[in-house]
């Protein structure tokens, strides 16, 4: 007797519930986010749901493993300065997406999952923070900015005044990539290259 294959699974059903699930967790964070009110809104049902992930704290490190981490790197052989401000306007693509500083806010709260915690860390944090370095790293052996400068806390000056500016409910300055890039610089000890900064002042 032939055995019948059972039916290929529905990869846009997989699409939906991820989308919605995201939408769910950026808004509601992790313990506010329910599995029923997932699986109603993607237009499938619990069974479906459990059957691609077990619980929700396997929907959600899903979700977070499903994010791009950003867009085109700089080369490797870019200049420094430009490859920092080059890796602040991806980091500026990607967290003005839709529900991405809204994860961020559910990543510290207490109620998140460790170990979707430690994926969104592995997955966006730690790679954007590893660039962000080796940019440093470099500029310091080319000797363009100090030997001694303290490149862990530059590197979360990087990023960290976004963070601070989406807190005091402010608008995105006008060319922060570049102006935040031309202020960790001088910060370390280095000379912003000409063109780098006043036009960005305006």
């Amino acid at each position: 007797m032939t055995r019948r294959a059972g039916r290929t699974r529905d990869a846009s059903i997989d699409a939906r519930i991820l989308a919605v699930a995201r939408r769910h967790l950026s808004v509601q964070g992790y313990e506010g986010m329910s599995i029923a009110a997932v699986a109603e809104e993607a237009g499938t049902t619990r069974q479906a749901l459990y059957r691609r992930w077990p619980d929700k704290a396997a929907l959600a490190a899903a979700v977070v493993a499903a994010i791009e981490d950003g867009g085109p790197r700089p080369a490797r052989d870019d200049e420094p300065y430009a490859a920092l401000v080059a890796e602040l306007a991806d980091f500026q693509r990607g967290v003005s997406g839709p529900g991405r500083l809204s994860l961020v806010g559910t990543m510290l709260q207490d109620t998140t999952a460790p170990d979707v915690l430690a994926r969104y860390r592995a997955r966006v944090i730690a790679p954007r923070r590893a660039r962000l370095l080796d940019i440093l790293s470099s500029a310091r052996e080319l000797g363009l900015i100090d030997a001694d400068a303290d490149l862990e806390v530059a590197v979360t000056m990087c990023t960290g005044s976004w963070y601070g500016r989406a807190l005091a409910e402010s608008r995105p300055p006008r060319h922060w990539p570049e102006r935040s890039a031309a202020l960790v610089w001088r910060a370390v000890g280095g000379r912003v290259p000409a063109g780098g900064r006043d036009q960005h002042l305006g």
